[in-house]
């Protein structure tokens, strides 16, 4: 079983620095803060949904690849909607698939969209445990 470990550690206010196993870090800071206006970093809710889009799209770029069905665009937008009592939390989810090109393959980019959604991705696994999640799939031809 892989494990993963992150250090997260308070660097003033309400502001975080957090590492990843790659090394890599990103300041987190509350964003109901008023104090944190110039403060370049992301909200940890926010981040959720940026690791939805992430792993789902690395999904879909792959299997894309592997179909010789790349677009010459491609994006995510999620639209997610917070509870309104505490502990706040994102119970309805849409995630919105966008690709654009001059040759789109439509079946191929259904079917990588679809296995990343239903067997791959395992943070939109986990969003399923808590939120109704919607995807759609936007074809844009140049």
């Amino acid at each position: 079983m892989n494990t993963n470990t992150v250090t997260t550690v308070w660097t003033e206010k309400v502001q975080f620095e957090s590492d990843n196993p790659s090394g890599h870090k990103l300041t987190m800071f509350s964003t109901s803060d008023e104090e944190n206006d110039n403060t370049v970093g992301f909200g940890p809710k926010a981040l959720m949904l940026s690791s939805l889009a992430g792993c789902s799209g690395l999904d879909v770029v792959s299997l894309l690849k592997k179909m010789r069905a790349e677009a010459e665009e491609f994006k995510i937008e999620i639209t997610a909607e917070l509870t309104d009592e505490h502990p706040k939390f994102y119970n309805k989810v849409q995630v919105d698939y966008h690709f654009t090109g001059g040759d789109l393959q439509t079946e191929k980019i259904e079917k990588a969209v679809n296995l990343s959604v239903e067997k791959y991705c395992g943070v939109m696994e986990m969003f399923r445990q808590f939120a109704d999640v919607k995807t759609a799939i936007h074809l844009h031809k140049k």
